[in-house]
């Protein structure tokens, strides 16, 4: 039997979005703040060799889904953590209570990703996976619409306001129970 939201004692937190839309600050600064378990999919998958083959194109491994969910089942079914990770659709559905989707200017945007050493194929798709929403659209058609949230995230203060929005989310969920 999989745990589901009712058996949880704390919420479960996605937070999705392109590469340098400012996911990893924001999940780290939330789990902090909140005393929740940071969970960066891409450290996961490379700790545990949970990869399928290397995508010469875009210089990067390519997940296994399966052994992803496989190797994080119990742990995010206790609850209380916030995974990071720019896909969303393999997730199951019950992992989480709330789904935040990080975007960002598509000038900022490409300014992030050329100092991160992106360049050529790789910094032209992910500009346009942004410019097309493409990650807000997988969360939507993922999850319940009305857990589906976007956060702007192209200046520090709007980092620091949204770490402030998804806190105070989280207590009030806390408060609920």
């Amino acid at each position: 039997e999989m745990a589901t939201s009712a058996d949880r004692s704390r919420p479960n937190i996605l937070i999705t979005g392109t590469p340098g839309t400012g996911k990893s600050v924001t999940s780290s600064e939330v789990a902090a703040a909140c005393g929740m378990k940071h969970i960066d999919i891409g450290i996961v998958a490379k700790e545990h060799n949970l990869h399928v083959e290397y995508d010469e194109e875009y210089s990067c491994p390519v997940l296994d889904e399966d052994r992803v969910i496989d190797e994080l089942e119990d742990e995010v079914g206790a609850g209380g953590v916030v995974v990071e990770y720019h896909g969303c659709s393999f997730f199951p559905e019950r992992w989480f209570d709330i789904v935040f989707v990080t975007r960002t200017d598509n000038t900022v945007l490409y300014n992030r990703l050329e100092e991160r050493g992106y360049s050529g194929k790789k910094l032209s798709d992910n500009v346009q996976c942004e410019i097309f929403q493409t990650i807000l659209e997988e969360a939507r058609d993922s999850y319940d619409e009305n857990i589906v949230h976007e956060l702007q995230s192209d200046t520090p203060e709007q980092l620091v306001s949204n770490v402030e929005r998804i806190t105070q989310w989280v207590q009030a969920w806390l408060s609920s129970r």
